[in-house]
């Protein structure tokens, strides 16, 4: 009787924890199943572009729990009440990865057109390594922080160099390239906002707690990165590239249908760009970035122009607001205020970017330079707080959509072979850009409209330098179909 009585309790009592397991599991599945839904739309999950839009999410996770550890060190902390020097000093700090990116990661890179998966896992287990070695020292400070500090930077920005290069394999049907590499970034976006009060959470534990979050997050990516499809291993089609000028090609324009020419026949040869892509076996010459073509080089000087507003209203503002805070508040709370406003456009410049269907890159590019520099002019010459928010937006929007079509174009134009190299060498001149206008911000006296009155300048110089050629490249157009 006894034996009843306990069986008959036993059948509720599971009923109920099934219940309850059901219940406390459910948002966990429901979440998994609505981020796979969002990566996976529109033939992202059938072409693979929604796996590497998982594996950036986890990076960018990773990379801001890191940044949370790092926050309250002397590496990452540059108040702005000390010796601009010092500031200085952060700036030359900030170009040490990419003494390393250029010259040595991206050739390497280019290398290893079959290894794209093992080089994004490579640069997450490296980076999960490092950082728990800087779980020992960010407390005490020790030596050992900044060059783990430093590797973690560089492992970075390779793994962003690679995930750039693989995009166009990953290229749904139909689907542009600015709008692909904007969910992706979109992605990253979403995760650093999940990630920052995880790490701040893990950082009230204990100093070291974030990194060993990072740790787990990057081994999961690690992991993560071979369950990309194998298409992102195969060099299929692939040969040695060189670019011929117009003296190479004349001879051959007679020809109707040169084998080896992308591209080519008798109508197309005899006006052929000096840029016109020769594929050989075994060629002797490599491609350089400055030989791809108008499209990449005018745009990236007009993002050059959009890196260098952003040093500079970053250090300047930084200055500025500490001895000028906006209307009655508080130094802290004024640098927030143009902190969140250039969040704010960065997140916008990439959902819109995620939003456009087939819009021309260079299109893009010259638009959201024009409308920078415009922006500028009106709050160097009305220099009230809504201005310095708005030009703080503005910056963010605008430096995030020309990006993005900037990596399309590379994506579009520059032989798969040496890709890798392209994009190290660009993200090099960007943070080059970055630095120079940095340092003109901390050099400049904290006058508001001669500040912004000396951005337009530099937002002048790139719109000189680059809008009538990102046009005239533009209305001849591309044959390309896939791009965006």
């Amino acid at each position: 009787m006894a034996a009843d009585w306990s069986s008959d309790k036993s059948g509720p009592l599971r009923r109920v924890g099934a219940a309850v397991g059901r219940a406390l599991h459910l948002p966990f599945t429901a979440t998994a199943r609505g981020i796979r839904r969002a990566t996976h739309a529109h033939g992202a999950g059938e072409s693979g572009l929604g796996k590497l839009i998982e594996l950036h999410a986890v990076n960018a996770a990773g990379d801001m729990m890191v940044t949370v550890a790092l926050a309250s060190t002397v590496f990452f902390s540059v108040p702005t009440d000390e010796a601009r020097g010092r500031v200085a000093l952060y700036l030359a700090v900030t170009m040490a990865p990419f003494i390393l990116l250029a010259p040595i990661v991206g050739p390497l890179l280019d290398r290893l057109p079959h290894g794209r998966r093992a080089a994004m896992a490579g640069a997450m287990l490296t980076r999960a390594v490092l950082a728990l070695t800087m779980s020992s020292a960010v407390s005490t400070g020790g030596l050992e922080l900044y060059p783990a500090a430093l590797g973690v930077l560089v492992a970075s920005k390779a793994y962003g160099v690679v995930r750039s290069a693989v995009v166009p394999r990953l290229l749904p049907p139909r689907f542009a390239l600015v709008k692909a590499n904007s969910r992706v970034t979109l992605g990253g976006l979403l995760a650093t906002g999940v990630a920052a009060p995880v790490g701040a959470g893990l950082q009230s534990i204990g100093s070291a707690w974030p990194l060993y979050g990072a740790c787990v997050v990057f081994i999961a990516g690690t992991v993560l990165a071979f369950t990309l499809p194998h298409k992102v291993d195969s060099a299929k089609g692939e040969a040695k590239a060189r670019f011929i000028s117009h003296a190479e090609s004349a001879p051959k324009a007679a020809k109707h249908d040169e084998p080896g020419v992308v591209g080519a026949g008798a109508t197309r040869a005899r006006h052929a760009p000096a840029w016109l892509l020769r594929v050989q076996r075994g060629g002797p010459k490599r491609p350089g970035l400055r030989t791809v073509g108008p499209s990449v080089l005018h745009g990236l000087q007009a993002n050059a122009a959009h890196r260098a507003l952003s040093g500079f209203l970053i250090f300047f503002l930084a200055f500025l607001l500490r001895e000028h805070p906006l209307g009655n508040l508080s130094a802290a709370v004024s640098l927030g205020i143009v902190g969140v406003s250039a969040g704010v456009g960065n997140a916008l410049g990439t959902a819109v970017g995620a939003w456009l269907r087939a819009r021309g890159p260079e299109i893009i590019i010259a638009t959201v330079l024009g409308f920078a520099l415009g922006v500028c002019v009106l709050a160097a010459a009305v220099f009230v707080p809504v201005m310095i928010a708005a030009i703080c937006a503005t910056a963010g929007f605008t430096q995030a959509l020309s990006k993005l079509s900037l990596d399309a174009l590379i994506q579009r134009d520059v032989p798969e072979q040496v890709r890798p190299s392209a994009f190290a060498r660009s993200e090099t001149l960007l943070q080059m850009s970055w630095v120079v206008g940095g340092a003109i911000g901390i050099s400049l006296p904290l006058h508001g409209s001669l500040g912004l009155t000396v951005a337009a300048s530099v937002l002048t110089l790139g719109a000189v330098l680059s809008v009538r050629g990102l046009l005239s490249a533009a209305r001849r157009g591309t044959p390309h179909p896939r791009v965006a």
